[in-house]
């Protein structure tokens, strides 16, 4: 099997679950409870948010472990909007995940706040000239995605940082796709907040963070027992943080050992589009996530091919997997000029470092065949 949709999801570490086990079975104290196995747990969990912090060159008290990043979206989102009231207007882009796309919505209808939704160009980038052009006097908050996760285009995110706080609004960025990929310190993209999400970097599924550079005043989202320092009510997933900070510190140490994995990506790409005439590759050609790449198949069904390849034991995606087994056409192809029909024909392959070059190649071979094929039985 070849796994191509890290972007949805990756295995669980070996690592990761050595360093969980323990708060698993033996050290299952409650990190409230103040005995010793509840102050085993609260160790635990503070080493892991230190860690954490480490890594986004943040304090520590700037760490908020959540269930997921749609989790960390909405409380960064309305949390910031609600606790920041310099106004009552946003931006957003338009090729946002559904979780900011929605918080942003919440605030429109149930708090009326003001949102514009900047258009993206045809390779999915945002323009800093029509980010300057919607931010207002009362823009209290800018919410740019990292990288996209359906055509992998990393967005202009230090720019578009430095334009939002020219006019004193906070910036948060959407990272689940680039935490562990891109350098995503928080000075470095100079932004207030970030998301991230465990489950694409080798943790499980359940437990995400949201990262804050300074005294950030933040509305929770849970209310109860004032966890997280009054941020996110509710016992804390002492496993699931362990779990998250090792997979952070491992993607971290690897990617600052990487060589340059663009080139395998960039091969692949040109393989496909050479073995399958009708391909057209969307996102960004150079300014994309370095394991993405995405395709539409012009007069075939994108189901289809997922079918045949996944036949042959590669395993990929049409999209988004939060979007699986919806009938609209992505929102995410239709901004970027798409009509629906050449939306619905899409392919999007992404992996990770055990992929091998070698591997993509093949892939790419197959993709060749199994598109002439279907050309030829007028799929």
């Amino acid at each position: 099997m070849i796994y191509l949709d890290a972007a949805a999801s990756t295995p669980v570490r070996r690592e990761v679950l050595e360093a969980m086990w323990p708060f698993l079975t033996t050290e299952f104290g409650n990190p409230s409870s103040v005995h010793a196995v509840g102050e085993s747990a609260s160790t635990a969990l503070a080493a892991a948010r230190r860690a954490v912090a480490r890594a986004f060159d943040v304090r520590a008290s700037g760490v908020v472990f959540t269930s997921s990043g749609t989790e960390a979206d909405n409380l960064a989102v309305k949390g910031l909007a609600l606790a920041n009231p310099r106004g009552r207007h946003l931006v957003v882009s338009t090729t946002e995940h559904e979780a900011v796309l929605r918080s942003a919505d919440y605030l429109h209808r149930r708090h009326g706040f003001d949102v514009s939704i900047l258009p993206v160009d045809t390779q999915g980038s945002v323009s800093v000239a029509a980010l300057q052009e919607a931010l207002r006097a009362d823009t209290t908050l800018v919410s740019i995605m990292h990288a996209n996760n359906e055509i992998g285009t990393v967005q202009p995110i230090g720019m578009l940082s430095d334009a939002a706080h020219a006019v004193g609004a906070l910036v948060h960025t959407d990272a689940v796709q680039t935490v562990g990929q891109l350098d995503t310190r928080l000075g470095e993209l100079g932004v207030d907040a970030l998301s991230f999400s465990g489950h694409k970097l080798g943790a499980p599924k359940g437990v995400g963070a949201l990262v804050l550079r300074g005294r950030l005043e933040l509305e929770p989202l849970v209310h109860g027992g004032g966890q997280e320092n009054g941020r996110r009510s509710g016992t804390e997933s002492v496993a699931g943080a362990v779990a998250l900070a090792t997979a952070l510190e491992l993607a971290e140490a690897e990617r600052a050992a990487d060589g340059d994995r663009a080139a395998d990506r960039d091969a692949f790409i040109a393989a496909v589009l050479s073995a399958s005439p009708g391909a057209r590759l969307t996102g960004h050609p150079v300014e994309r996530l370095p394991g993405n790449a995405s395709f539409v198949f012009d007069g075939l069904g994108g189901e289809a091919v997922l079918l045949d390849l996944e036949r042959r034991g590669i395993l990929t995606s049409s999209g988004s997997a939060c979007a699986a087994g919806s009938t609209e056409a992505s929102h995410v192809l239709l901004a970027i000029g798409l009509d629906e029909d050449a939306a619905r024909s899409a392919v999007r392959f992404t992996w990770g470092r055990e992929t091998t070059g070698a591997q993509l190649l093949e892939v790419a071979r197959s993709v060749g065949d199994i598109t002439a094929s279907l050309r030829a039985l007028g799929a």
